[in-house]
């Protein structure tokens, strides 16, 4: 079987990154019914890359939830891109790989590592990752020192990942408080071409990484709520209707001011729950549930998002996921 290989053209989108529900119990086990709901609803408002990773708190997931996932994942119809997450330690990359192996996804995302790590470790074992898993991975930067202390020796090394092809994407997720000003991020688009870098966290810095460094599309986890707005809110970018843009984004910070101050995964979970998408259940350790105060207060926020999901609202179109055919 052959995979159709990620294009530069493919990453010009929105990329979801959607909550994983699960069932009410002492084993949690994962609600594919409601994952489902979520999934839908993402694709009603004209999103169709679905990358599963830190919102779905796959840092902890068991090798038995994780084939499970894999296999879900697998079934999605051809108008959706499902992109699993491995990691974050070399081990269980390793372990899920022989798993991703068996079915046909175009990549799969690399979860950042907090372990004691370097630039030449880290791009050796990205390389066997790679290797293993038989697809090309997309490399998530959320700090400066994700490849070690020595950032341009990190950033050397990713810019050699993406040159042989290794990595067929970045998400970009380094939060400063002035996302205009950022060396890290030029450094890097002075290695890696810029068509292959999303700004990797929602909507907050999301118009100026595609305004003021021309990143290609961005990710985001209160659009699995407000679908819609989001998928305009990327169209207006790509049509530099900055003002229209503004206006868009504006309607998910209060959502994003919630999530940064509490957790974003914790919040994106419950608030597709208030926001009457999907039950969403309990949340898997190392992450609590949000307090009864604080689910008040979430409450009218989400399902306000939601409730700016108009009919009229057209989404963006998306990109078949995977062209599969017999050697």
């Amino acid at each position: 079987m052959t995979i159709t290989p990620v294009s530069a053209e493919d990453l010009a989108a929105v990329f979801a990154v959607p909550p994983l529900p699960r069932r009410t119990g002492p084993r949690r086990t994962i609600d594919f019914d409601a994952a489902e709901a979520v999934a839908k609803h993402i694709h009603d408002g004209g999103i169709t890359r679905y990358l599963y990773g830190g919102n779905a708190f796959l840092y902890h997931i068991t090798l038995d939830e994780y084939e499970t996932l894999l296999g879900w994942l697998d079934g999605f119809d051809a108008a959706r891109w499902p992109i699993p997450s491995v990691g974050p330690s070399f081990g269980r990359a390793i372990d899920q790989a022989k798993l991703v192996k068996r079915y046909t996804f175009r990549t799969v995302m690399v979860l950042p590592c907090n372990d004691p790590r370097d630039a030449r470790g880290m791009e050796a074992g990205l390389r066997e990752i790679a290797d293993a898993c038989g697809v090309p991975l997309i490399l998530y930067l959320k700090s400066e020192d994700g490849f070690g202390n020595d950032k341009d020796a990190g950033l050397d090394a990713v810019g050699r990942l993406v040159s042989d092809g290794v990595a067929v994407a970045i998400k970009y997720a380094v939060v400063l408080d002035d996302p205009k000003r950022d060396p890290y991020l030029e450094g890097l688009l002075r290695r890696v071409d810029r068509k292959r870098v999303i700004s990797g966290m929602g909507e907050r810095p999301a118009i100026v990484h595609m305004r003021d460094f021309a990143l290609p599309g961005f990710t985001t986890g209160s659009g699995c709520i407000g679908s819609r707005a989001c998928s305009l809110l990327f169209d207006a970018c790509v049509q530099k209707d900055w003002s229209r843009a503004e206006s868009l984004r504006a309607e998910f910070m209060p959502l994003e001011d919630l999530r940064d101050a509490w957790g974003p995964a914790r919040v994106l979970h419950h608030a597709t729950e208030l926001a009457g998408i999907a039950p969403t259940g309990p949340i898997p350790p190392y992450v609590s549930v949000l307090g009864d105060t604080q689910l008040q207060e979430l409450a009218p926020v989400a399902r306000e998002l939601r409730r700016s999901e108009r009919p009229e609202r057209s989404g963006a179109k998306g990109a078949p996921r995977v062209s599969v055919q017999a050697n």
